[in-house]
């Protein structure tokens, strides 16, 4: 094919992401699994890259995880989604940015079922006025955090502090990139790259040094799946697809995982555990484990951030061995360290990750 062609091709699978004035939209369980993160996102954007990004504490769940498992209905997430955008519409704001691939998901269908189907629109517009009194206006750019990081890795590839590079070889290090569904399986265009294509992750990588570990079960489900883990007896189907992707990257030896989704991140961390409890089986090099990060930590370590400020002592895998390599200085004695400096206590490891 020819290289013009290849351009327009991939022009397709682009998206306009906004450059500034953000209306931030938190995520429920990322503020759980890894609290630091989205604090980190916001630091970047205001201290190294100077934007403008509103953090509204009025906001509340999407009630994605509710509506994918049937237990909150249709009419009632457009109505929650509704009030989101009237919040955004009173502070001021047209540009959102969403922590959580799923709320993204949400935005994502609520807005196209908009524009297919208008009379739904100005049915929420009639129900929302009638119960809380608040009006919206639809959002100019919807874009996932990861999205306005990937927008600006240029940027922070200027004053990255460290490179993605294994200081111990002088080779670049070999990370993983798992895109969550939601992110672009469920609507492709709405993605950098699309569903075939995923780039806001590589790009990153690639712009900060790394190299990007291609392997066979590159695009599988990360485990979770709300069906999968919500209902306990099936967890076993949760784990099983981990494990296979845990095993099909094995051979690649990796020294991290990134992934945009909070629950990506928690699976692929915590069922390395998990795996490593029931079948005395690690993935990582020497034994370990491979260490997950959230993008936002990745741009953090890249950016020279106290790894223990990123919230890495919140990982059920330890990051210290990409830390060594990376040559990112730490103190193993502030690990777990609260914010008052008192000892929160060590969690359980298993023994072979010990």
């Amino acid at each position: 094919m020819k290289a013009e062609g290849k351009r327009n091709i991939w022009r397709e699978y682009q998206k306009e992401i906004a450059c500034d004035h953000f209306y931030y939209q938190r995520s429920c369980i990322r503020q759980n699994f890894f609290p630091a993160s989205e604090k980190t996102f916001l630091k970047i954007l205001r201290d190294e890259l100077g934007k403008d990004i509103y953090d509204d504490p009025l906001h509340t769940t999407c009630t994605g995880i509710g509506y994918h498992t049937d237990v909150v209905p249709f009419d009632t997430i457009q109505a929650v989604v509704a009030r989101h955008f009237a919040l955004m519409t009173e502070a001021g704001y047209k540009n959102m940015a969403i922590s959580c691939v799923t709320s993204f998901g949400i935005y994502s269908e609520i807005t196209e079922t908009w524009k297919e189907f208008p009379e739904e629109l100005e049915k929420v517009r009639k129900s929302l006025k009638k119960a809380i009194g608040k009006e919206f206006e639809v959002p100019a750019n919807i874009a996932h955090a990861s999205d306005i990081i990937y927008k600006f890795k240029g940027e922070i590839a200027e004053k990255q502090q460290f490179e993605l590079i294994n200081k111990q070889t002088g080779k670049p290090l070999k990370i993983v990139e798992h895109i969550g569904c939601h992110y672009s399986k469920m609507f492709p265009s709405k993605g950098v790259g699309g569903a075939e294509f995923p780039h806001v992750l590589s790009g990153m990588i690639e712009e900060w040094g790394g190299e990007v570990v291609d392997y066979p079960e590159r695009r599988h489900c990360c485990g979770f799946g709300f069906r999968q883990y919500m209902v306990q007896s099936n967890r076993g189907y949760s784990l099983s697809n981990s494990k296979k992707k845990f095993e099909s990257m094995e051979p690649y030896m990796p020294d991290a995982i990134v992934a945009n989704c909070p629950g990506c991140n928690m699976f692929l961390d915590k069922w390395q555990y998990t795996l490593a409890e029931m079948q005395g089986k690690t993935y990582g090099q020497n034994g370990k484990g491979i260490p997950v990060l959230t993008y936002e930590e990745l741009a953090g370590l890249v950016l020279g951030y106290n790894p223990w400020d990123l919230g890495l002592q919140m990982h059920q895998i330890d990051c210290e061995p990409l830390l060594d390599k990376m040559k990112v200085p730490y103190n193993p004695e502030d690990k777990y360290l609260g914010a008052n400096k008192k000892y929160i206590g060590r969690p359980e490891v298993a023994a072979c990750l010990a």
